[in-house]
Order: C-alpha cells, then structure tokens, then sequence
C-alpha cells in the first residue's frame, strides 16, 4: 500500500470548520509537508487546483497558491518522491500543461504527474470568462478525453495534429520531452468519471466513506476496477482519507466533534449552491458526495479518528482492500499530524513495515 499526501495548497486544509487549525497557504507550509513525507517514506505528495473560495468566517479556500508553479519548487528540493499537480483544464491549455509538465520532470526526472480536474464549479471559471457554459457538466468528460491525448501524444511523440471538437493542433511540437510519460490521475467517482480514469489515466481517487471504517471504500474501487476491467489497462485506486489522531481514543474524539459542532455553515451553504448547479449530477459524483449532510465538515472524507494505536490499526484494515493500490491522507494539522503519523502511527503499522 503505497502512502500519499493531499498537501494544504489552500488555506485551512480539508476542515470547513472555525475551532479547526487556521492557517494560510505558503510554499514553506507545503515544502516541509512534503519533507516531511519523503524522510516518512511516503510514495507521493499531490497538490489540487482551486481558483475560487468558498468564503464565511473561515475563508475558506479564499487563499490558494498555484499548482504547478508550486510543483516545481517542491521538486527542486526533494530527491525521491513523486509529485503530482493539478490541471483545470477549462483554464490552461493541453499543450502548455504537457510543457510545463516537461519542464519540471526535467526538475525531478520522472517524479512528476498531472492530475486531471475536468471542472464543475461554475464560479471557478466564470470569473474569468471561462466557462462554456451549463453543456459542460455533460461534456466534461469528452472535453478531458481530448485533453489527455493532446498531452500524450505531445510527451510520447513530441509532436500533435490532433483534431477534435475542443482542440485543434497543427504540428503542435514539444522539446524536450520528458524523461518518461507523466503518470496521469483523476478523481472521478460518478460512472463515467470511473471510465474516463479506466480509458485514460494510471490511478484514480476513490473517496473513503464515514468515520472508522475504513472498507467501506471497497465498494467504491469495485465499481473502478469493474471500469477497468472492460479495458483491460492498469489503473490503480487510491482511496483518500483525512487522519485526527492524539495519544488517545478520548482526546481525537474531542478534536473530531469539536470541528463537527464548530462547522462554517455560510462556506458549506455556497458550495451547496455550486454542487446542486448540475440538475443531472450523479449521487455518486465527487460534488454530491462532499455536500452530503452526513459529514460535511470535511467533504465526507473518509476518516479516521483515534490514538495512535487505533489509527494504525485501521490504516492496516484499510490496507486489506481488495483492490488498493495506495491512500492519500490529509490532516486536520498537517505539520503535527505528519510527525505524528511517521513517529507513532507508521510505525505500529504491519502493511508499512518495509519502510522501517
């Protein structure tokens, strides 16, 4: 089981809460997270792309450094880990994005992916006059798909004439390539969404579901891997879950109910708004499932709470998933909470003992 960081590239991580850690986003927050990771052992770090907050009292996600540009000083000072930003792709263009992405591979020779956000948050894009308009909840799929073979074709051949309904290239050339093809991820949950990470990218994100317990993500890698196997490509799930530990049982507890009791309602109200846009979303979409009322307080994150014993134990469970290839974790304090997992947790763990 391969471990990942989902480092705080926006300001207050995955809390939408007032008595959560507050802290602003900066490139030293998310280097020493990183650090931290690779002296841990941890495989990958990937960081998101968000273009617009949320706002209420907490601000949330109202301050958010860049993805790739963040990336490429990361990948100047870290020698093992792989490395992974984001792409809006209604915002930056396939060919930019395939250049850029050769440019820091050249940085950190093949440590580096892209992550795929097809986008459905209108306000994103709106502000900036990028949105096509409400058709692209419906297309952003087939609009991704030519995206990603603008991409790779550019990487594997350095050269495209692609044509489609979105892009149009004519002897689009890039040099140098990378050193070996960006690995691609996506995070779609919804069917189509599993199928464009089935047909197209190397892993895709699968959202754990509840607080302890951790197999319940099974279900959802089941429905990847059933993607998958009409393919017949490797694709590997990486389930995503958020980690509240302290010594023990009682005082995690108390750090978990007093978010849940503290949450930012008006933050949580307009991303409601934006997530209900799409009349025609999937339930089982990423924008459903963060707005769901059973744990809004961290986008219904899978989560697990505990002492440090506990928490490993469940970590070891989650391990055990038919299917798994690795986790991505946040946390409610980043910087503790790593020391705390690499220190106290990792260390507990049986799936994680060859890190030792």
């Amino acid at each position: 089981m391969e471990l990942g960081v989902f480092i705080p590239i926006a300001n207050n991580g995955w809390i939408v809460s007032k008595t959560s850690p507050q802290y602003k986003p900066t490139f030293a927050l998310n280097r020493d997270v990183t650090l931290l990771a690779e002296q841990y052992g941890f495989e990958f770090v990937l960081s998101m792309v968000k273009l617009r907050g949320w706002g209420g009292a907490t601000e949330f996600w109202d301050h958010a450094l860049e993805s790739f540009t963040l990336m490429a000083g990361i990948a100047a000072v870290t020698q093992r880990i792989k490395l992974y930003a984001s792409t809006a792709v209604l915002a930056l263009p396939p060919a930019i994005v395939a250049r850029m992405a050769a440019t820091i591979d050249s940085i950190a020779p093949g440590r580096f992916g892209v992550n795929i956000v097809s986008g459905w948050a209108e306000a994103e894009y709106s502000q900036m006059g990028l949105w096509p308009g409400d058709q692209h909840y419906q297309k952003r799929y087939d609009y991704s798909t030519e995206y990603v073979t603008v991409m790779k074709e550019l990487w594997e051949t350095g050269r495209s004439d692609f044509k489609g309904e979105y892009f149009q290239m004519t002897d689009c050339r890039l040099s140098p390539r990378p050193f070996s093809r960006p690995l691609l991820v996506s995070a779609g949950q919804s069917d189509i969404g599993m199928k464009f990470a089935a047909e197209h990218t190397d892993y895709n994100f699968c959202l754990g579901e509840g607080v302890n317990t951790p197999k319940k993500v099974s279900s959802t890698i089941a429905r990847l891997l059933a993607a998958v196997h009409e393919t017949g490509r490797q694709v590997g799930a990486y389930a995503l879950f958020m980690i509240i530990a302290a010594d023990t049982d009682e005082a995690a507890q108390g750090k978990w109910e007093s978010y849940k009791a503290n949450k930012d309602l008006d933050a949580l109200s307009w991303l409601g708004d934006q997530a209900s846009a799409d009349d025609k979303a999937s339930v089982a979409g990423t924008a459903m499932s963060m707005i769901n009322p059973v744990s809004p307080v961290n986008l219904n994150m899978g989560t697990l709470v505990g002492s440090y014993e506990t928490v490993a134990q469940l970590m070891d469970e989650l391990a055990s998933v038919h299917g798994l290839a690795g986790v991505m974790l946040t946390f409610d304090d980043f910087i503790a909470g790593m020391q705390a997992f690499g220190e106290h947790i990792q260390p507990r763990m049986r799936s994680r003992q060859f890190v030792l």
